[in-house]
């Protein structure tokens, strides 16, 4: 059984190796355009958001019912029409700021609603949460890994300052939404946006698809990646060497608060250290979340999660 295996192995690689191409497109299609998703995946996600802060689906209808919260859409990058949801502060006339809210792969606006329901009704903010391309009820042909998905973040900046009309804004994303969100650090722009938030976001594209083929398809050679990233260079315009985290780091000079649980094994916990380390100039705060998994630093420690982000807003407004 041991020498079949053997075989077969031997097999695998010479396969791969004969055929880099189909292997790379085979990957790049795996990781960029998986099923089901947007629409067809939004019941599954409802339930996730029950499963991080339960209620948080029905606290979402009550404020459709009421009529606070609203749904639009814009023409995002490469002109693809995009969703968010937006939701006015608790208490509008004295609202504290705008917070954008990004979520992660394969999620959509409503997994995360812990955090719009923070900043909404503890915070007093007005917040805007997207649904980012190929998620929930935005258009899109591929997942962007943050890279491309950072473009669409800068439409929706003015878009949210438009709506609610603040000097205040902060961009505040989980897993591949801190990746956009970090990835969206390093760009100009507008002097209202003050600060980041960024919870076990990668440092890298590339790093992060590495962990995972080591995690998932150990039998495949690193070059594959080389060559699905090629494929994706030319199918969608980018590759996975350039959407990269720190990079767009060392460009950042405003406030960011840094946040990873020390139990992922998704993004590895190192990710946090690479990205701290690479931001460079202006203030930072860093938290580790002990024992927490992958984006579930929330959900293991509700109020520690909210202080340490109602304390890093109030020193921003301070430095303001």
């Amino acid at each position: 059984m041991k020498k079949n295996f053997i075989q077969l192995f031997a097999v695998l690689l010479t396969i791969l190796a004969l055929s880099g191409c189909s292997a790379g497109k085979y990957m790049s299609r795996y990781a960029l355009t998986p099923t089901p998703h947007g629409v067809e995946d939004i019941e599954r996600t409802r339930h996730k958001a029950d499963s991080l802060k339960p209620g948080s689906t029905a606290w979402y209808d009550s404020l459709k019912v009421a009529g606070l919260l609203k749904d639009t859409t814009i023409v995002g990058y490469r002109d693809f029409k995009v969703h968010a949801c937006y939701v006015p502060a608790k208490d509008p006339a004295s609202a504290q700021g705008t917070a954008i809210v990004v979520h992660g792969y394969k999620d959509n606006h409503i997994v995360f609603l812990y955090l719009v329901r923070m900043y909404r009704d503890e915070f007093n903010y007005n917040v805007l949460f997207p649904d980012l391309q190929y998620h929930g009820y935005s258009e899109g042909d591929h997942i962007q890994m943050g890279w491309y998905d950072r473009l669409d973040i800068e439409k929706w900046i003015p878009v949210a300052h438009d709506i609610f009309q603040d000097d205040f804004m902060v961009l505040h994303g989980v897993s591949m939404g801190a990746a956009t969100v970090m990835m969206t650090s390093g760009d100009p722009l507008p002097d209202y946006v003050r600060c980041f938030v960024e919870d076990c976001g990668y440092a890298s594209v590339i790093e992060q698809f590495n962990h995972n083929r080591r995690q998932e398809f150990w039998f495949i050679p690193p070059d594959v990646l080389q060559s699905a990233s090629l494929v994706t260079k030319r199918k969608y315009g980018w590759g996975f060497w350039e959407a990269s985290s720190v990079k767009q780091l060392a460009k950042c000079d405003r406030p960011m608060l840094f946040i990873h649980g020390d139990a992922d094994d998704f993004v590895p916990f190192k990710h946090l250290q690479l990205n701290y380390d690479a931001k460079v100039n202006g203030y930072k705060e860093m938290w580790v979340a002990p024992g927490a998994v992958h984006a579930n630093s929330y959900a293991k420690y509700p109020e520690e999660y909210t202080r340490r982000v109602r304390d890093f807003l109030a020193k921003v407004k301070q430095m303001y």
